[in-house]
């Protein structure tokens, strides 16, 4: 994920985004548990601080998980925080490994559970089965979850602990657990779609800058063209992250397929964009980032994506079309294995490793043809291996529309892909259709603008897996 610099210049005399209000600093959640945890401490056991802080780490955390008081509970969750944050690295690792290792499921009754349930495999024995295999670190965690900014830190516990799994594979339980609430507590039911616009508070607008994943913002100027009329950027957040954006996406308003990234990232031009926002017929979803390292593996982006595609629809109804304008991070790195390996495409190997190729118009229509056949072979063959952001948007239910020839020549493009990119159609009427033929059977619906790049002996049964995608 790249990482814009999180103090950047303002343009003189532009107006500055809007400051969050004092009140809308922390949640109704965060300010009602405070409270209760304030009252709380009366009645908790809480170790003085002469204690060492690791081991007054593990008492507190022992005393949350035998604490039965509702108000004692969350104030017991709040030492234990903030005993954590306290603690010095070695000691946080430590404590890590104490969670991960000190609170699995008892093994005689679950022994006996799963023994009762093989004899009878009632619904009674399933759930006492289910109940005995749930290791109480994961009500340990729902306790400290209790704690005012309580998800926060859960969320930053589990993105150190993927660093440290690698390291330290003990761990793995204490992350598993973590991933499985996650699940839960941001399912889509609790997430909120907000729309990011210049009157966003500026805090948010700066993690804007800061989370973009795949085409860098390069401060306020640029951050504010991205958020004109002819542009869009929706997030997800959550109640108890009231202003971290989960993930978010930009949107470009245009005519046509957009082929090209640079003309989309152009900050020179927002004269026009209310007239070029309603003389739109498509909307280009051309950078998708998600936020948080300590949710990943949560997914949201499909969610998102579809429920923008309602929400433009129901504000500029001439919209025809919703597409991405998509890098294909693998693609590089999959054919330079493949020519390295001594395959019938090792001849390119010396022109697309010559500087600036993409530069001189003859050699560029010499490698033209041949890249983007492969590129089609690359992106048509799902498998382990498939690229991750085909996979996501196939996953989804988009179509695989056209690979555009030099669609991003910055350096970041050229690495990834010789600078090619993709547009994947999400046709409302068919997402469902194809998300099934993919998850179903790997079937990747493409266009026929994608079957001619194929050689023939390939693109023939190709036809057949799509033939009930609507024709491009």
């Amino acid at each position: 994920m790249s990482e814009a610099a999180t103090t950047i210049e303002r343009v003189p005399g532009e107006q500055e985004p809007r400051e969050p209000a004092p009140a809308a600093a922390r949640s109704w959640i965060e300010r009602l548990w405070s409270s209760i945890a304030d009252r709380g401490r009366l009645f908790a056991s809480v170790p003085n601080d002469s204690v060492p802080p690791l081991e007054r780490a593990k008492s507190l955390t022992e005393a949350l998980l035998t604490e039965r008081g509702e108000a004692s509970g969350a104030a017991v969750a709040r030492e234990v925080m903030g005993a954590l944050r306290d603690l010095a690295p070695a000691d946080r690792a430590a404590f890590h490994l104490f969670l991960a290792t000190g609170f699995d499921a008892n093994p005689e009754p679950l022994r006996e559970a799963a023994e009762a349930y093989l004899a009878d495999p009632s619904p009674k024995n399933a759930t006492r089965l289910a109940r005995c295999a749930e290791p109480p670190r994961q009500e340990l965690l729902r306790r400290m979850n209790m704690s005012p900014g309580g998800t926060a830190a859960l969320v930053e516990l589990r993105r150190q602990l993927l660093h440290e799994l690698r390291e330290e594979p003990a761990l793995k339980p204490l992350e598993s657990d973590l991933h499985h609430l996650f699940v839960s507590w941001f399912n889509r039911g609790f997430l909120q779609l907000r729309r990011i616009d210049w009157q966003t508070p500026a805090a948010v607008l700066e993690k804007i800058i800061r989370y973009e994943a795949v085409h860098e913002i390069a401060g306020w100027h640029d951050l504010r063209r991205r958020l004109a009329a002819d542009r869009r950027c929706y997030g997800f957040f959550h109640p108890a992250l009231p202003n971290e954006p989960l993930i978010f996406v930009e949107v470009a308003l245009v005519q046509g397929l957009a082929e090209s990234i640079q003309p989309l990232l152009d900050t020179e031009h927002e004269a026009g964009a209310e007239t070029r926002a309603a003389e739109a017929d498509t909307a280009i979803f051309y950078s998708i980032s998600n936020c948080q390292d300590g949710l990943r593996g949560i997914s949201f982006g499909n969610f998102l994506i579809k429920q923008v595609v309602e929400d433009l629809k129901a504000e500029l109804p001439q919209l025809t079309r919703f597409s991405t304008l998509s890098p294909i991070p693998g693609f590089r790195r999959w054919l330079e294995k493949r020519m390295a390996e001594g395959g019938a495409d090792a001849e390119l190997a010396i022109p697309v490793s010559e500087e600036g190729w993409w530069q001189d118009p003859a050699r560029a229509e010499a490698l033209r043809a041949p890249l983007l056949r492969l590129c089609a072979e690359y992106l048509t063959s799902p498998g382990d291996r498939m690229d991750p952001v085909a996979r996501f948007h196939l996953g989804n239910g988009a179509r695989l529309e056209r690979i555009n020839w030099l669609g991003n020549t910055a350096p970041r493009g050229m690495q990834e892909s010789y600078g090619l990119m993709v547009n994947y159609l999400y046709d409302r009427d068919e997402i469902e259709r194809n998300h099934e033929a993919f998850a179903r059977g790997g079937t990747v619906v493409r266009s026929g603008a994608v079957d001619a790049l194929l050689a023939p002996a390939k693109a023939a049964p190709a036809k057949k897996a799509r033939s009930s995608a609507k024709a491009s």
